[in-house]
């Protein structure tokens, strides 16, 4: 009797061994690494399992499709982005695609020139792609509900980091980055900007054009003053950057007076004021340095010969010429054109 209890004992202590040895994989092994599952209705057990491989591994994604055939799980209407961090096992992933609810994917854009190049990353980042918010921001009824235009509602999209749904609609992006761009026009900015004889918008097309004549961020509260400073005397801004995106091409090093005489609203050598939106997205920084200005009265600015990415400014047309026939003779001698 002892030793058929034994026999039994042992055959139940090797079943559960062996279920140990099947479940544990499944339930106590982690993801190797981080990994972003983004799933569009109509996905299926496979093409998740799939994905899985592709983002994380390929055995945690063949356990992990183990464990939603398992569960039993539909995952047909489910649509979102799922991130499985490292250390997840298959089975609290399996369950998490299952019933969880989707997470946020970060968005993050800095340096970004124009429009298109920011609808482009947009579109690499979220499900909806380019195209269809390429068609918001070209939309004016669109753009009038947040009070832009299609030349102003780049205004909208500040650069930072941000948080967003993968399946979040062209419109509702906008609509939350109206949220932010509120939330950044303080009373105190707006205040300034109106002390400037500015609107919000005006200091951003300002900025824009700062943030493109130097990348050197303790000059920019200089050159903006420069800008303010011709603005409110009523010149001409005549800012090469305007220039270059009047043509479409911000490689150009060295601007000729047959390019000033391009017929563009953006080309400030032949426009009055301010071009009818920035020529950038600028940083909230530049905005910042531009509502700080410091105080000073010059008019002219070229940059330096040495190249150091500084600009030599003066008050006077004559020592502007000066300065900018140095500049001149140093492109010359390094054959830039």
């Amino acid at each position: 009797m002892n030793k058929k209890k034994w026999i039994i004992g042992a055959i139940v202590a090797l079943v559960v061994i062996l279920a140990a040895c099947f479940a544990l994989p499944y339930l106590l092994s982690g993801a190797p690494a981080d990994g972003l599952i983004k799933m569009r209705k109509g996905s299926t057990i496979e093409s998740i399992q799939d994905s899985v491989q592709a983002n994380v591994e390929v055995n945690y994604g063949k356990r992990v499709g183990a464990m939603l055939r398992l569960m039993h799980a539909k995952v047909e209407n489910r649509e979102g982005a799922f991130l499985i961090p490292k250390g997840m096992s298959p089975f609290t992933a399996a369950r998490f695609i299952k019933n969880g609810a989707q997470s946020g994917v970060r968005f993050t854009f800095n340096n970004v020139r124009t429009l298109e190049e920011w609808t482009e990353r947009w579109g690499e980042t979220f499900m909806a792609g380019p195209d269809d918010m390429r068609k918001a921001l070209k939309d004016s009824a669109v753009c009038a509900k947040y009070g832009k235009t299609p030349q102003t509602i780049a205004c909208l999209l500040m650069p930072d980091t941000y948080e967003f749904y993968w399946n979040i609609s062209p419109e509702k992006m906008l609509d939350r980055m109206h949220d932010y761009y509120n939330e950044f026009w303080t009373s105190e900015r707006k205040a300034k900007a109106e002390r400037l004889g500015l609107s919000p918008d005006q200091v951003a097309t300002i900025a824009s054009i700062v943030e493109e004549e130097t990348s050197k961020a303790d000059e920019r509260g200089k050159v903006a003053r420069l800008y303010l400073n011709r603005y409110q005397q009523g010149m001409r801004l005549q800012a090469d950057p305007t220039v270059k995106f009047a043509i479409g091409d911000f490689s150009i090093k060295r601007i000729t007076v047959p390019m000033t005489q391009i017929n563009s609203p953006y080309n400030t050598y032949r426009v009055d004021g301010l071009p009818p939106g920035p020529i950038r997205l600028p940083e909230k920084s530049t905005i910042d340095a531009v509502l700080d200005a410091p105080q000073h009265d010059y008019l002219y600015m070229c940059a330096r010969a040495d190249f150091s990415g500084y600009h030599d400014f003066t008050r006077d047309y004559a020592s502007h010429l000066d300065n900018a026939h140095r500049y001149q003779a140093a492109l010359n001698s390094r054959g830039i054109k």
